[in-house]
């Protein structure tokens, strides 16, 4: 759902996310202070996989809502593949900074609001296609050795 732009300045958040190597895949490792800031870079993490996020401007916003599921994992999983099917159909958002509103672990849904631009070919980079998310190997820390919380998702490229 689009939701109307604000006129107002959007900070971008620090990167808090690599590539690991993976058999045929890629292995996307994210963190943040909490888990609500893991996800979020564990989805700018995917995002920034398809293409140069410099290269993106917040031109729209959309809104994103998971069901209601039973665990963190799949939670984790729905959160990605919402996100993923918002790239993939019209109007095929590519997404420079993602806000989670509603991050609820009790019911364990999520409502977030996704700002970027349509993609074009002519102004972004293609870099890897994501095909799919996984649940292979995929691992949820609440709070690591680190002192933050991490997530690690193998998607499917």
């Amino acid at each position: 759902m689009e939701i109307p732009l604000e006129q107002e300045e959007h900070t971008i958040p620090e990167i808090k996310y690599e590539y690991l190597d993976h058999t045929a895949d890629v292995q996307l490792h994210a963190w943040g202070e909490n888990l609500k800031e893991a996800f979020e870079q564990c989805g700018m993490a995917m995002f920034g996989y398809m293409t140069e996020l410099p290269t993106v401007d917040i031109r729209t916003c959309y809104e994103i809502k998971t069901d209601p599921t039973d665990d963190l994992e799949n939670l984790l999983f729905r959160f990605l593949d919402e996100l993923l099917f918002l790239f993939s159909a019209e109007p095929f958002l590519i997404v420079k900074k993602l806000e989670i509103t509603n991050f609820d672990t009790e019911n364990f849904c999520i409502e977030c609001r996704c700002y970027g631009e349509e993609f074009d070919l002519k102004k972004h980079p293609q870099g890897t296609e994501v095909k799919a998310i996984t649940y292979s190997a995929m691992q949820i820390y609440e709070k690591s050795e680190n002192n933050r919380s991490e997530v690690f998702v193998i998607i499917d490229i």
